[in-house]
């Protein structure tokens, strides 16, 4: 499986506008600090957290991955209910596709949430899951 692959499964956070009209979360607009850790089966355990900081708004509420504007990957129109945001994702890779649900609850000035990506191997007829759990928090204002 290349690397690439599973770098892009894992960090996929979007990159869409929410235009739900179900409201807005409780979210504070601003710089935040985000911290991402991984799960998946046969990868050790001690890998470090990564951490990240970018700006969030309400109407921008899906922390957005840099490295994917060269990923063949389509995210759908988040959906909002009560503070929590969540959205799928659909990548065509080299080994198979990748398909992910995202779920991020926020209180005002921090957030929790988890990606799940499971991709696909058409060598082995199973998929392969990653999860990426994640924890943000409201720095200051955006720059």
């Amino acid at each position: 499986m290349k690397t690439n692959i599973i770098v892009a499964a894992v960090l996929i956070l979007g990159s869409a506008s929410l235009c739900a009209a179900s409201g807005e979360p409780n979210l504070r607009d601003g710089m935040w600090e985000i911290t991402t850790s991984m799960e998946m089966p046969g990868m050790p355990a001690a890998v470090p957290p990564v951490k990240s900081t970018q700006c969030i708004t309400k109407k921008n509420a899906v922390p957005q991955a840099q490295d994917l504007q060269n990923q063949d990957c389509t995210m759908s129109t988040p959906s909002i209910s009560g503070n929590t945001v969540t959205w799928t994702v659909d990548c065509k890779g080299e080994d198979g596709p990748v398909k992910g649900t995202g779920k991020i609850t926020y209180n005002g000035d921090a957030f929790d949430g988890t990606l799940t990506m499971t991709m696909q191997e058409p060598e082995h007829g199973a998929g392969l899951q990653i999860v990426q759990r994640m924890n943000g928090k409201r720095i200051g204002e955006c720059k």
